[in-house]
């Protein structure tokens, strides 16, 4: 993912966000709206019944790419994005209904817009190059 940290002086993205309380806040919407809402359901179909580990997978990778502490490194080592999404098949479709999520999500969460505007950026760069079909 493109690093939202960049060229940014002052507080870090982890910090505008509100740390690790509003980084849980927002995957936990996240994956609420994937689970509930039926315009999702083909993303919410790559996931495992419970997404208790998913979850946790992303916090943790978040609170690292936003500037805060590297949880999911310290766990796993590098992330290797591509490599550990290889085995779902990750089209169109569920890209633009990662991004729709996500984008409600941080919306819901009341993201101030302008860092969820570039937050979004990175993450469409990293969603469409996750896509393998």
């Amino acid at each position: 993912m493109s690093d939202p940290q960049a060229a940014e002086s002052g507080p870090t993205p982890f910090e505008r966000m509100g740390g690790e309380p509003e980084v849980r806040a927002l995957v936990d919407r996240f994956y609420d709206l994937m689970d509930l809402e039926p315009h999702f359901a083909a993303l919410r179909a790559l996931h495992p019944d419970t997404l208790d580990g998913s979850r946790d997978k992303l916090f943790w990778f978040l609170c690292g790419w936003l500037g805060g502490p590297n949880h999911y490194i310290e766990r796993f080592g590098h992330p290797m994005l591509r490599a550990r999404h290889m085995p779902y098949r990750i089209g169109l479709a569920e890209r633009d209904q990662w991004m729709a999520c996500m984008i409600q999500a941080m919306e819901e969460r009341a993201v101030d817009p302008a860092l969820a505007q570039r937050l979004a950026e990175s993450f469409f760069g990293t969603a469409d190059w996750m896509r393998n079909r």
